[in-house]
C-alpha cells in the first residue's frame, strides 16, 4: 500500500494582537497571572467581519504554493474546525469557493482540539486507499467571538485564540523514505461536558433562547483541572503508542509538536516522556490555543525556520474537546 506526505504547509493569524494586559483591562487578571498558569503572553483575535476563509485561505495558498500546486490541482479538502462561520454548511465549501478549486468534495471534521491529528488520519486513508490524491488539509478556529469576557469568563478567554494553518498531502513513491507512518486515536464521550458549548444545539427549541443566552450557554466552558489531568496523561501515553507501533523509541524521534493548549500541559507531556528542549517545539507563546491550528501553526514555523529537516522523525500528539485525543508519527 502506498504511504501519503505531507507537501506543503502555510499558515495565518490576524493581525490584531491582544495583550495579557488587554485582556486585564476587561476582566480581574493580570499579566502575570496568565503568565505562570498558562505560558501565553499574547494572541491574535480577528477584527469585527473577518470570517475563517479570511484565515483558511492565505494558509491554504501557502501550502500549495510550498507544494509547487494550484488549486485546480487539488482533488479533495478536508476542513477541521469546531468554530464554523455558520451553523451550516461548513466552512470547507466556502473555502473551496474562495479557491475557485472546482467541484471536489470538501469534508468538515469537528473533532476540536484533535482536529489537524484526526484530519491527517483521513487525508492518510483516502490518499492510501487511491480514493483522492492531492488534498489539502485546513486546521482553523475563531474562538475569540465564543469567550465571555468578563471576570467570570477568564480561565478560557485568556487561553483561546484564533488562526489557521494548512497542509497538502500526496503519495510520495515507495522507494521514498518518508511520509506518514502511523496513528493512533481515542475518544472519550465520558467528559463531554468538560470542555463544551452547550447551545445552539438541534436538541433545543428553539435552537438557543433567552434563558440560555443569559446563564452564559453560548460561551466555551471548561473543567481546567480535569483537561489538565487527562491531557498530560492521554497525550504522553498515545505519542509513545504511536512511536512504538511504528518501531521506534523516542531516541529516534527528532521533533514533538504538542497540540498548544497550555504550555504548562507541554512542559509537563516533554517531562514525562524525559525529551531535551530541542526536540520539542512550543509556540503558545505568540498565539495561544488556535484549538486545530496549533499543530499547523507550529508545523509550518518548523518547516520554514529549518528546525525540521528531510529525514527527521517528527511526532505530533493533541488532546481536547471529547474528550478527544491522538498522535501521529511521520518520516519528514
Amino acid at each position: 500500500m502506498r504511504r501519503s506526505a505531507i507537501l506543503g504547509t502555510g499558515f495565518c493569524v490576524p493581525d490584531r494582537v491582544v495583550t495579557n494586559d488587554d485582556l486585564a483591562g476587561l476582566m480581574d487578571t493580570s499579566d502575570q497571572w496568565i503568565r505562570e498558569r498558562t505560558g501565553i503572553e499574547e494572541r491574535r483575535w480577528v477584527t469585527e467581519g473577518q470570517t475563517s476563509v479570511d484565515l483558511a485561505l492565505p494558509a491554504a495558498r501557502q501550502a500549495l504554493e510550498a507544494a509547487g500546486m494550484q488549486a485546480t490541482d487539488l482533488d479533495a479538502i478536508v476542513f477541521a474546525t469546531s468554530t464554523p462561520d455558520h451553523f451550516c454548511p461548513g466552512n470547507g465549501v466556502y473555502l473551496q469557493r474562495a479557491l475557485g478549486a472546482g467541484h471536489l468534495p470538501a469534508l468538515d471534521i469537528r473533532t476540536q482540539c484533535s482536529g489537524f491529528v484526526f484530519g491527517l488520519s483521513v487525508a492518510d486513508a483516502w490518499v492510501r486507499a487511491g480514493q483522492f490524491e492531492r488534498i489539502l488539509l485546513v486546521g482553523e478556529e475563531i474562538q475569540s467571538t465564543g469567550m465571555d469576557l468578563s471576570t467570570a469568563g477568564r480561565h478560557t478567554a485568556v487561553i483561546f485564540a484564533d488562526g489557521a494553518g494548512a497542509a497538502v498531502l500526496g503519495p510520495v513513491p515507495e522507494d521514498e523514505d518518508r511520509g506518514i507512518l502511523g496513528f493512533d486515536l481515542h475518544t472519550d464521550g465520558d467528559y463531554a461536558e468538560k470542555l463544551w458549548v452547550d447551545a445552539p444545539g438541534s436538541m433545543y427549541h428553539p435552537r438557543i433562547s433567552e434563558a440560555q443566552l443569559a446563564r452564559g450557554a453560548q460561551w466555551l466552558q471548561m473543567d481546567g483541572r480535569d483537561v489538565f489531568r487527562h491531557a498530560v496523561t492521554k497525550m504522553p501515553e498515545s505519542a509513545t503508542a504511536a512511536v512504538t507501533a511504528a518501531g521506534y523509541t523516542w531516541a529516534d524521534v527528532n521533533l514533538l509538536i504538542p497540540h498548544q493548549a497550555n504550555l504548562r500541559i507541554s512542559e509537563a507531556v516533554q517531562k514525562s516522556l524525559k525529551l531535551r528542549d530541542d526536540q520539542v517545539y512550543n509556540n503558545i507563546m505568540r498565539y495561544g490555543n488556535t484549538t486545530s491550528a496549533t499543530i499547523p501553526i507550529a508545523l509550518d514555523e518548523c518547516v520554514r525556520s529549518g528546525r525540521l529537516k528531510r529525514g527527521d522523525l517528527l511526532v505530533l500528539t493533541a488532546f481536547g474537546s471529547g474528550f478527544m485525543w491522538g498522535s501521529c508519527v511521520i518520516r519528514w
